[in-house]
């Protein structure tokens, strides 16, 4: 029976004391930045992960599941406002908090800023018996780490070819159809044929589904659309989306007809900026989002939106996790792909009820 890598192991391996290497996952900066990067180096090499008690006992059950996710925390929005309101990572955490509480697990929540110390991610995860991590927001090499000593579930996103991370249970959404669904109805039904498309679709692989899936629908209906977004936006925020907003009605040609934002965040400070430019939603220009946060239901006026089913994506990552650490650990990797709903409302021109088309697998 293989045992876990232990702190002693790495030490070892890096040529250092164990009270460095204790010092590299307590105080990083406390070490220099070469000898931190040997000991860090060791420790991917050789699958370590840190427990909560620095030891590195990867087989001792915590009963803890970890989430990691990006920071998607809107800069210009005070942490105490009303319009600062739940966000799609925040419903995640619902789904996967509900879940592990019925499974008999707590929930360790990691929000990861680009920048931070390397090891932060793997505190952790040593201090959890599995790891839910949002696309891209873990450096590959880390999370195949990881992955050999914890199982490790990818949300959102698809797969990627060559990204050593195949072999990892994965759950993503309907991104693409969803999308496609919304643009077509903004053109078959409303007849809106000069669409604006805002959003980074190189930073979000989530981001980049949903941009294919609005250049299909405008394809197929013959409308010109450019292959990149009208707007790259730095951050999916409410300031993005206004300032994406004010760049598009300040061209030359005016305003598009329609604001096809990536996120709802984004459509909602794009709502905001329209406003206070006197242009009217939808007659002047439509706008929707994508998410299905609750604020979509709570701005004036409601925002269309394609929704994740959020919770639901949550809870299928604990239970991957728990069947995973249940007895199934080497089974093949499960990938799911989730349906999702579009929900026209009042900015797109659908009035004031609320129609909904479930699209998807």
């Amino acid at each position: 029976m293989s045992t876990a890598p232990t702190v002693y192991d790495v030490a070892e391996r890096s040529g250092v004391s164990i009270a460095t290497v204790s010092r590299v996952y307590r105080n990083p900066d406390s070490v220099r930045a070469q000898t931190r990067e040997r000991v860090l180096a060791a420790a991917r090499d050789l699958g370590y992960v840190p427990s909560g008690n620095a030891r590195g006992l990867a087989s001792r059950s915590t009963g803890v599941l970890g989430l990691c996710f990006p920071d998607y925390a809107d800069p210009d929005t005070d942490a105490e406002d009303d319009d600062a309101a739940m966000l799609y990572s925040d419903q995640i955490i619902r789904g996967m908090e509900r879940a592990a509480r019925r499974h008999g697990y707590a929930l360790l929540i990691a929000a990861s800023l680009k920048g931070g110390p390397e090891s932060l991610v793997a505190k952790v995860a040593g201090r959890v018996d599995g790891f839910a991590v949002m696309a891209r927001t873990v450096p590959t090499e880390e999370l195949e780490s990881i992955s050999r000593r914890r199982p490790v579930v990818m949300l959102a996103g698809p797969r990627e070819d060559g990204d050593h991370l195949d072999h990892l249970d994965h759950i993503e959404v309907a991104n693409f159809d969803g999308q496609r669904e919304l643009t077509r109805h903004l053109i078959e039904d409303h007849g809106l044929r000069r669409l604006a498309f805002v959003g980074s679709a190189e930073e979000s692989p989530d981001v980049e589904a949903r941009f294919r899936g609005f250049l299909a629908a405008c394809r197929a209906a013959g409308v010109d659309a450019p292959g990149e977004p009208a707007v790259r936006a730095a951050m999916m925020t409410q300031a993005e989306g206004a300032r994406a907003a004010d760049a598009l009605c300040d061209r030359g040609d005016g305003p598009p007809r329609a604001l096809v934002c990536a996120n709802d965040q984004m459509a909602v400070g794009a709502l905001h900026a329209l406003e206070r430019r006197g242009l009217t939603v939808p007659d002047d220009v439509a706008v929707t989002g994508f998410d299905g946060i609750p604020l979509g239901r709570l701005v004036r006026p409601t925002l269309t939106t394609v929704r994740q089913p959020m919770l639901r994506m949550g809870e299928e990552a604990v239970d991957l996790l728990v069947r995973r650490l249940s007895g199934t650990p080497d089974a093949d990797p499960v990938s799911l792909m989730l349906p999702v709903t579009v929900a026209r409302r009042a900015s797109c021109g659908c009035g004031p009820e609320e129609r909904t088309i479930a699209v998807g697998a």
